[in-house]
């Protein structure tokens, strides 16, 4: 899966039958207790049939806004042809619990068949057990902008939510222990060489 952020991309060249893609569909940021939120604005070109997952970047400032509001915010701008939606929020420990009424807000108010997945800072699947009880068909590990904490890369995930899929960035690929699915980010806008090195070296590691 290939994660394509807020740019214009041009991914008309992927094979459907090996790569997804994972595409900012819109960001919900928070300030001081007031949700504003920003459908995707820059153009993506995508194959017919390939995967499509919706992810929705969340940021806070200040105090949470209510997790219902935010999660219909996030539900009506879930456009035909999503197979999943994904929510990508790095939450400090005192808006663990907004996260987790927000999941299962969001939940709640997207189609049944549409699996609702999450980001996870790699802490949380190793470590820590609050994304535990979410409502949430896998988190993805984030092996990239780890900060202070590289020990992390080779801890234990425990989590039973994070054994699925792992999350990479090329500009900053660690080997680790990679699960059935790969999540790649690219920091500028992908290209048929950006998406052929990054799988090749990714699939040496297998």
């Amino acid at each position: 899966m290939l994660w394509a952020w807020e740019r214009p991309e041009d991914l008309r060249f992927l094979d459907p039958k090996s790569v997804g893609v994972a595409f900012l569909a819109g960001t919900v940021t928070i300030r001081d207790g007031v949700a504003d939120f920003k459908r995707r604005l820059q153009p993506l070109l995508l194959p017919a049939d390939v995967k499509r997952m919706a992810v929705f970047r969340i940021e806070v400032r200040g105090r949470t806004a209510p997790a219902r509001s935010v999660a219909a915010m996030i539900a009506s701008a879930v456009a035909p042809g999503v197979g999943a939606v994904q929510i990508d929020y790095d939450a400090a420990l005192s808006e663990r619990s907004f996260y987790a009424e927000l999941a299962r807000a969001l939940r709640a108010q997207i189609p049944r068949e549409i699996p609702l997945t999450m980001t996870a800072l790699v802490s949380w699947c190793a470590s820590d057990e609050w994304i535990r009880d979410l409502p949430v068909a896998e988190a993805v590990p984030m092996y990239f902008r780890m900060g202070p904490e590289p020990y992390l890369r080779t801890a234990a995930l425990r989590s039973p939510l994070c054994q699925s899929s792992t999350g990479l960035s090329t500009d900053e690929l660690i080997r680790v222990a990679l699960h059935r699915r790969v999540f790649l980010f690219h920091p500028r806008p992908w290209t048929r060489e950006a998406v052929r090195n990054a799988m090749a070296e990714v699939n040496r590691w297998r």
